[in-house]
C-alpha cells in the first residue's frame, strides 16, 4: 500500500495553487458577465443577484450571431481539409523510401520555417483577383494551406512509429494502398488526429489578424474581430464585454466536453508513443 508522504502533500499544494491561478481569471470573467451594470461592488466579490441580461444585450448589440456562424464554418471547414490533406500526404511520405520522399518532406517543412507574413501581400492580391475577399471561403483556403505543414509533420512522425504489419496484411488480402490507409491505417491514427484537431481548431478559432485582413470592409466577421469591435464600442460597459467573451468561449467548451475522452486518450496515446 502506498503511504501518504510529505512529498505527496507538497505536490497537492502545488497543483492546488496552479488550479487557483488558472481558475481565478475564469471566476472574474463569469462573475462580471452575470452581474448587473448597476452593481459597483468589487470584481472579486461574488455576485449576489446574477442576471442573464448581459448575454442577451451582447448578442443583439454586438451582432454576435453571424460572427459565431462564420467562425464555426471557417474553423470546421479548415480543420476537415487540413486533417484530410495532411493525413493523405503524410502516408506516402512516411512509407516511401525513395529520395523524392525525403526531399518532398523537407519542402513541406519549409512552411514551418517561413513566416506567413512574407506572403501576406501576394496572398491578399491573389484572393482579390479570385474574388474571395470578404468571404469565409477565402479564409478556409488560407488556413488550409497555413496549417498543413505542421499537421503533416505530426502525422509523419506518428506514422513512422507505427508497424507496417497490419497494412501489409491488408495488401495481401487484396486492399489497394488507398483502401489500406482508409480502413487500416487511419483508424490507428486516432491519437494524433485528435491532437491535430484540437491544436488546429484553437489556432483557427482564436486568429484575429487574418480575418481582419481578408474580411475587412465586408459584413462578414469572425468572433475575434467582432469582439474587438464590440470592446471599442462598449469600452465602459465591462459587463457586456465579459458576457460577449463568455459567448465566444462556449463553442470551444462544448467541443471539449463532447470530445473530452477522445482528447485525453489522444494526448495520452501521443505521450506513450
Amino acid at each position: 500500500m502506498n503511504r501518504y508522504r510529505w512529498r505527496t502533500f507538497g505536490l497537492e499544494l502545488v497543483m492546488l495553487a496552479v488550479a487557483l491561478v488558472v481558475g481565478f481569471p475564469v471566476y472574474v470573467l463569469v462573475n462580471l458577465a452575470i452581474r448587473a451594470p448597476s452593481d459597483t461592488s468589487s470584481p472579486l466579490a461574488p455576485t449576489t443577484s446574477p442576471t442573464l441580461d448581459n448575454f442577451t444585450q451582447a448578442w443583439q448589440q454586438g451582432a454576435l450571431g453571424g460572427a459565431l456562424i462564420n467562425s464555426v464554418i471557417v474553423t470546421a471547414g479548415s480543420v476537415v481539409i487540413v486533417l484530410a490533406v495532411s493525413a493523405l500526404a503524410a502516408y506516402p511520405l512516411a512509407r516511401a523510401t525513395a529520395r523524392w520522399s525525403r526531399g518532398m518532406f523537407l519542402l513541406i517543412m519549409l512552411g514551418l520555417i517561413l513566416p506567413f507574413q512574407l506572403a501576406a501581400l501576394p496572398l491578399y492580391q491573389t484572393m482579390r483577383d479570385l474574388g474571395l475577399l470578404g468571404s469565409p471561403v477565402g479564409l478556409i483556403l488560407f488556413y488550409s494551406g497555413l496549417q498543413v505543414p505542421f499537421t503533416t509533420f505530426l502525422y509523419v512522425g506518428f506514422l513512422r512509429a507505427l508497424p507496417r504489419d497490419f497494412e501489409d496484411a491488408a495488401m495481401i488480402d487484396g486492399c489497394s494502398p488507398l483502401q489500406g490507409f482508409r480502413y487500416v491505417v487511419f483508424p490507428m491514427l486516432k491519437p494524433v488526429t485528435v491532437t491535430a484537431l484540437v491544436l488546429n481548431a484553437i489556432a483557427v478559432w482564436n486568429d484575429f489578424f487574418t480575418p481582419l485582413l481578408y474580411l475587412s470592409g465586408s459584413t462578414q466577421q469572425t468572433m475575434p474581430v467582432a469582439l474587438a469591435g464590440f470592446v471599442g464600442q462598449f469600452v465602459t460597459d465591462w459587463n457586456l464585454i465579459f458576457a460577449a467573451l463568455v459567448i465566444s468561449i462556449i463553442p470551444i467548451l462544448i467541443v471539449y466536453f463532447v470530445l473530452q475522452r477522445s482528447i485525453i486518450n489522444g494526448f495520452a496515446g501521443g505521450l506513450r508513443g
